[in-house]
Formats: structure tokens, C-alpha cells, sequence
């Protein structure tokens, strides 16, 4: 017998337990969304790879070493997105809705980047992207970060902490990495092999690093607020006063940027020390320059992701059901239930009581053990003598209450009175 065939490694099937999770998340995140006034966009999962060596950067690890590409029959060179904000640019510039235009938009859907997995980090991994247009401002950020604390608190989410930073105008971020680069080449024996290979290319990232090792030489390295333009020191000073105004707490952290090289000004992101390496949940930030380099007009935008992995689990883990089971299962014992059944079925699913109905057969036991395990609350039992007086038995598979019968033009405002 051949071996069966196994998913393919870091790309993980949702199944039906998880799933009910994840759409918990997904439905509190489009309520939160419309609350504010950003509207759905649809995207394509591949898009041409030019578009993120352009607007990613070339020399970043993701474009380098961590996109899936590919040629296409046509002899296009093609890869499944590693981010979304790219290709809502290109949609944006494409039908041409952003040139002198406010637009708040956002997605949702799959990602792909060939990393190593690790709880937390996979090949294929799910974001909510939001994304605003047209606003120079600084309130939109905080409408973006006030937004996700929004959503937090919808899904009951505990122990996210928020961090910001303002990594300026391209100009100012170039003098700094001057700087930059003359400290670290003082430290060049110290720097480990990932920083080595960041040097030339993209030392900021540098500033990003996890290892315990690097941690002196990133404390006395330069500020990059001691660099900042007088109008990105006002836009951030302006930030830090709407999140205090509105209740926000926020650690400013100098040493954050972002792996992706279109940010400017603002950058953010949301962490939790409850699951290990991975600690960001949501990351976001300014990109001004982006529209324009994509080949539109100017056009000032902001935006964040949260990943959908990483919020399940810290769902997971708080213990919350966040479950969608049927509300009751119906039993069926004999001939005349199974054909009475379906019909009742019916009736109760367009009264709007969630119920699963048994197909296949068994007696009694067995079927009380498929309710029990469906999850429901209460099981429907239609036998003979029940078909014979139109009535149902309701018996309460979580708590210790007697058995009852109910007829059953009555039993849908039964269940919905207990329920």
C-alpha cells in the first residue's frame, strides 16, 4: 500500500473545532470594522513579483529568500502574495479610487512565506489587512490603533500591549542610517551572522533582532528619534496626545521598525508575552510614499494586519469556547420518527433554533452518544408513541433536570426560552 500523501509542511488544515474559532474572530473584526467605516476589498492571492521587490524591497529577507515564485505558462514571473498592502495598492491605483480620494478599506485571506515553521510562524498563515488612504493626519493612526483595542476588547482578549515609534521621512531615516552603519561597523566582531548579513543591506532590521546576544550593542546604538524631522516629531507628539486622550496605554520603543521597507513615520505593533518567539499579534504602520512608487499619484495611507493564527491561540489558551454546536439534536427511533423527523427539523431550523438531525439510524443509546458528542444542549427523542400524540421528549444533555415532553408545535419557544 502506497504512503498517503501529507499536507504540505508549514501549510495546516483548519478543522471544524478551530474553524468555529476563527469565525468568531472574523465576525467580531468585520462588526469593528463597519463600526468605523472601512469597507470590504477582494483581492487575488498571486500578483506579478515585481510588485513586491518594489514595494517590500528588494533586499529584505521576504523578497530574498522567503516569496513563493514562480513562471506561469505565459512566461510571467508570478508569486502568492507574502502581504496584502501591496496588492491593495496596486487595486487602488489599477481602478484608480485613491488619487484625491479618502478610502478605508480592508481584507482578509491567506498568506505565503517560505519560513521555518514554528507554533506561531507557517508557510501559509491568514491576516485581516486594514487599510486608510488620503489622510495625512496623525488621527488615523490612532483610528487604526484604536480600532484593534476595540476589537481586543470585543473578543475579550487580555495581556496585548502596545508599542510605537516614528522611523520619520525617508531623508531623515537615510541620515540615520549613516550613523548607524559607522556604529555597527565598530561592533562588526560582535554582530551575529544575521545582522553580518543586514549590514550592507538593511541595517535597521538589525535594531529588530530576537538574539539575547545582540541586545548590548542595540542598547548604545544611536537613536533614530534623535534624527527625526521637526514635522515627524510633531505628527508623533500629536499620536502619543490622541492615545492619551483616549485612554490608550503605549510604550514608545526607538529600537522598533518594520521588515517591510515602504514605512514612514508611524509604525506600530500589538504583543503578547503568552506565546514564546512569536509575540506579535497585529503590526502596522505608516507608508506615504507607497502609491508613488507603485507608479500612482501621491497619496498618504496607513494601515495595520493582525494575524489570524496568533489571536486563535491566544483565544485558545484563555480558554474561550467561541464554539458555533447546534442547540439540539434530533433522535429518531423507528420508521414514522424518521419521516415525521425531517419536517420538524425543518420547522424548528426556520424558528431559528440550530438542530442536527440524526441520519444513518441506531437505537436509543447510540444516538444519545452522536448528541452528546455534537455538543448540543438538548436531545429531541421522536419514537412511535410521540409520532402517535404529536409531542417530543426533551431530555438536557448538560445539566441534571427530568425529562420532558413537549408537543411539537410548542418545542422551538420551549428551547428558546431554556436556551
Amino acid at each position: 500500500m502506497s504512503k498517503s500523501i501529507q499536507a504540505v509542511r508549514g501549510m495546516n488544515d483548519l478543522l471544524p473545532d478551530v474553524v468555529d474559532r476563527w469565525r468568531a474572530v472574523e465576525e467580531a473584526a468585520r462588526e469593528v470594522l463597519l463600526a468605523y467605516g472601512y469597507r470590504e476589498i477582494r483581492l487575488p492571492i498571486v500578483e506579478k513579483s515585481e510588485l513586491f521587490a518594489r514595494s517590500i524591497g528588494s533586499l529584505t529577507d521576504i523578497v530574498e529568500k522567503e516569496m513563493y515564485s514562480f513562471e506561469d505558462r505565459s512566461g510571467d514571473n508570478l508569486t502568492l502574495r507574502p502581504e496584502g498592502t501591496a496588492g491593495c495598492v496596486r487595486a487602488g491605483i489599477e481602478n484608480g479610487f485613491l488619487h484625491n480620494q479618502i478610502q478605508r478599506l480592508w481584507y482578509a485571506g491567506p498568506m505565503f512565506r517560505h519560513e521555518r515553521p514554528q507554533k506561531g510562524r507557517y508557510r501559509q498563515f491568514h491576516q485581516i489587512g486594514v487599510e486608510a488612504f488620503g489622510i495625512e493626519s496623525p488621527d488615523v493612526d490612532a483610528e487604526l490603533i484604536l480600532m484593534c483595542a476595540r476589537l481586543w476588547r470585543t473578543l475579550g482578549l487580555e495581556g496585548l500591549a502596545l508599542q510605537i515609534n516614528s522611523l520619520g521621512t525617508l531623508a531623515a531615516r537615510n541620515e540615520y542610517r549613516r550613523e548607524l552603519l559607522r556604529y555597527l561597523e565598530t561592533k562588526r566582531s560582535q554582530l551575529d551572522e544575521d545582522s553580518l548579513r543586514r549590514l550592507d543591506k538593511n541595517p535597521l532590521r538589525i535594531l529588530d533582532s530576537k538574539n539575547p546576544d545582540m541586545q548590548g550593542v542595540i542598547a548604545e546604538a544611536p537613536s533614530l528619534m534623535d534624527h527625526l524631522d521637526d514635522d515627524s516629531r510633531r505628527h508623533f507628539e500629536r499620536l502619543r496626545d490622541y492615545l492619551t486622550q483616549a485612554g490608550v496605554s503605549f510604550v514608545v520603543n526607538p529600537r522598533l521598525v518594520r521588515g517591510l521597507d515602504y514605512y514612514t513615520r508611524t509604525v506600530f505593533e500589538w504583543t503578547t508575552d503568552r506565546l514564546g518567539a512569536q509575540a506579535a499579534v497585529c503590526a502596522g504602520g505608516r507608508y506615504d510614499g507607497l502609491v508613488e512608487q507603485l507608479g500612482g499619484r501621491p497619496a498618504p495611507a496607513a494601515g495595520f494586519a493582525l494575524g489570524m493564527e496568533r489571536l486563535v491561540e491566544l483565544l485558545a489558551q484563555q480558554g474561550d469556547a467561541h464554539g458555533v454546536c447546534p442547540q439540539a439534536y434530533l433522535v429518531l427511533l423507528g420508521e414514522a420518527a424518521e419521516k415525521q423527523g425531517m419536517a420538524l427539523a425543518e420547522r424548528m431550523r426556520d424558528a431559528g433554533v440550530r438542530i442536527e438531525s440524526n441520519c444513518g439510524g441506531g437505537g436509543l443509546k447510540a444516538q444519545l452518544k452522536r448528541a452528546d458528542r455534537s455538543g448540543a444542549r438538548f436531545a429531541l427523542i421522536l419514537g412511535d408513541e410521540e409520532v402517535k400524540i404529536g409531542s417530543v421528549a426533551v431530555k438536557d444533555l448538560r445539566q441534571a433536570e427530568h425529562q420532558t415532553s413537549v408537543t411539537q408545535a410548542a418545542v422551538a419557544d420551549y428551547l428558546k426560552q431554556k436556551i
